[in-house]
């Protein structure tokens, strides 16, 4: 095993200077352009989410806010095709490496359970909720889920997700900034809960 795979970054606090890094990035002139990296990068191998930055954008410019949502939004899909090649081609040379990382193979392993159970169910959930979203792209390349269902999982999971952010900050601005920081996982969840529920009671009342 590699010194890589022995330590992750979330030693000595590697990830808070990243956090702290991506959220200087607010004011620059390029943040735009800055935003659809974060959001490419972190699809695939990046620790900080994309929301860190959308946010931060969108309270200084509240009626953009849907317009760095759809940055993200393209960001992030393409970023998840990118891991899906990743899983697919590199998993044992590139693949595993990202993951131990991170620290994530308990979440790998669970990301091949859901695969096996749900397919391309499994990344719409991961894509909606607070879930690595990184280790179901690298894994769904690995369990060679379908590749149209994939993207399509990741555009509607990715929108809602990032679309229903820039709706409260569009409304609402820096009002409700602190609000989605502080529950953003739980705000997250229960959308995804939504939506899932939904899908169910269409499915069984239709």
């Amino acid at each position: 095993m590699s010194m890589l795979q022995q330590m992750h970054l979330y030693t000595f606090g590697i990830l808070r200077k990243l956090y702290e890094y991506v959220l200087s990035w607010a004011h620059r002139k390029y943040a735009g352009a800055a935003l659809f990296v974060l959001a490419f990068i972190e699809s695939s191998f990046f620790p900080i989410p994309p929301d860190v930055l959308q946010i931060a954008l969108s309270v200084s410019r509240p009626k953009k806010a849907f317009t760095y949502a759809g940055i993200s939004l393209a960001g992030s899909v393409l970023g998840a095709v990118f891991g899906y090649l990743i899983g697919m081609f590199f998993y044992e040379t590139v693949g595993k490496a990202i993951i131990a990382a991170l620290g994530y193979e308990a979440y790998f392993a669970q990301a091949g359970a859901l695969y096996n159970q749900y397919a391309a169910g499994a990344v719409f959930i991961a894509a909606l909720t607070p879930i690595p979203y990184k280790v179901f792209t690298i894994a769904a390349g690995v369990f060679q889920i379908s590749v149209v269902p994939f993207i399509l999982a990741s555009i509607v999971g990715r929108g809602l997700r990032f679309m229903a952010v820039a709706a409260l900050l569009y409304f609402f601005g820096a009002r409700v900034q602190q609000f989605i920081e502080k529950y953003f996982n739980i705000l997250t969840i229960v959308l995804g809960l939504l939506v899932i529920g939904g899908f169910f009671a269409l499915r069984y009342l239709a």
